[in-house]
């Protein structure tokens, strides 16, 4: 059973993200801001984590890259969630070290696939 800790503002999107993950076996812990920032992050030991990009106070972009920064958590597989699928976000993230970018609205179907996938790589890493 996989642990993924998701960072989402917008509690309705956050519910159901949670539901269509747990309801697939893994356990979520939702946060609604990057604030606790790696401390937090370490102290839950995700297998995925799901940020979004535009959060209050902190960005899932510095997230991020405090993510990739710290030696327990950058093997931590991250997927970026935005509602703005711009070119320049989805470069900026790649370049900051995301493993997969994905714009809201999504499936499901979309959304398990990218866990599932995610999951499989860093149990087979």
């Amino acid at each position: 059973m996989a642990h993924v800790v998701l960072v989402e503002d917008e509690p309705n999107i956050a519910e159901a993200i949670r539901f269509i993950l747990s309801r697939d076996g893994c356990t979520v812990t939702a946060l609604s801001d990057g604030m606790g920032g790696i401390e937090q992050l370490r102290s839950l030991g995700p297998d995925l984590v799901i940020l979004d990009l535009m959060l209050p106070g902190i960005s899932g972009l510095e997230l991020l890259a405090a993510i990739r920064a710290d030696r327990g958590l950058r093997g931590v597989p991250v997927m970026m969630l935005t509602a703005k699928g711009q070119g320049r976000d989805r470069e900026a993230a790649l370049q900051a070290g995301v493993n997969h970018f994905m714009t809201k609205p999504f499936s499901n179907t979309e959304m398990l696939a990218a866990v599932r996938g995610l999951v499989a790589r860093r149990g087979a890493g």
